[in-house]
């Protein structure tokens, strides 16, 4: 019983470090193209949701191990009767949701409307066929695989290059095209700088393509902002004890601020993926992208 409790142990710490290991992180290279991880670790948004007949069910050291990751085998519902051949390679997906509550209001109902989001796990590869089974080898982690992930046949995604954010404009004006919401993030980051991803309402549907940019920027204090409802509502033009303007202004009736700007890694009939490439200030839930 207890080496059965120290390998459970090894087990779950040894996947963590390399699931840790290969999570997107870091701040992207100014130059050249997203890099390999960004583009297919950063998740996406699907509506109608992503086909769920292919499972991961199982795999091996399965009467101690809760969590899979690179290197090792693990067990696909779907065998050669049913067309699987030796080398196939499937995505490996799981519908993700933020275990939070609101940081804005109306954040659940919008990022309802957008789609499922869906959190990029990995890739593997079919090594051994049994008729209504399969071993698969795991090539790629971007997260710790379990039972009831999602295979789908593999797609190579396109890997847009970078432009030059030395000629970022903090004071762009608005410029009338596709303008949608921050609604979540990768990970359920809330505030977000270069190298993290978001999930914005805006997609194919209104023109976004992969490799776009958008801005990323705030009008001030709002009645959906979450500092309304710290008893401060009015801040963008008065402060108790600290001053105020000489009459009311709203938020959109003061200049925006622009907050930095991110390409579009993935995009879906009402949604896309945004990695933030610059960030003069951070980023958060219910702030506004700005196709450019």
């Amino acid at each position: 019983m207890r080496a059965k409790l120290a390998a459970f142990c090894v087990s779950i710490l040894a996947s963590a470090g390399v699931c840790a290991a290969q999570t997107p992180a870091g701040t992207p290279n100014p130059n050249g193209q997203v890099d390999y991880s960004k583009v297919y670790c950063s998740g996406f948004v699907s509506d109608p949701k992503v086909p769920d007949d292919i499972r991961v069910i199982s795999g091996e050291q399965s009467n101690y191990k809760i969590i899979f990751s690179r290197g090792d085998y693990v067990y696909v519902n779907r065998g050669a009767q049913q067309g699987v051949k030796l080398g196939d390679v499937y995505s490996i997906v799981r519908p993700d949701r933020d275990p939070a509550n609101e940081w804005f209001y109306g954040q659940a109902k919008e990022t309802k409307k957008m789609g499922v989001l869906y959190r990029d796990l990995g890739q593997i590869r079919i090594v051994s066929l049994q008729p209504e089974t399969s071993v698969a080898e795991i090539l790629f982690s971007c997260d710790y695989m379990q039972r009831g992930d999602v295979a789908r046949p593999f797609v190579e995604r396109p890997a847009p290059p970078y432009k030059d954010a030395s000629k970022f404009d903090i004071f762009a004006p608005a410029n009338g095209k596709p303008v949608g919401r921050v609604l979540s993030a990768y990970d359920w980051h809330q505030a977000l700088g270069a190298g993290n991803t978001a999930y914005v309402n805006i997609g194919a549907s209104k023109g976004v393509k992969i490799g776009d940019y958008v801005r990323l920027f705030r009008y001030q204090t709002s009645k959906d902002d979450i500092s309304a409802k710290a008893g401060e509502p009015d801040m963008q033009y008065k402060v108790l004890g600290f001053g105020s303007a000489p009459k009311r202004y709203a938020g959109k009736d003061l200049p925006r601020e622009v907050l930095g700007e991110g390409i579009v890694l993935n995009v879906t009939k009402d949604a896309a993926t945004i990695l933030v490439t610059y960030g003069r200030e951070e980023t958060y839930a219910g702030d506004l992208a700005e196709l450019e």
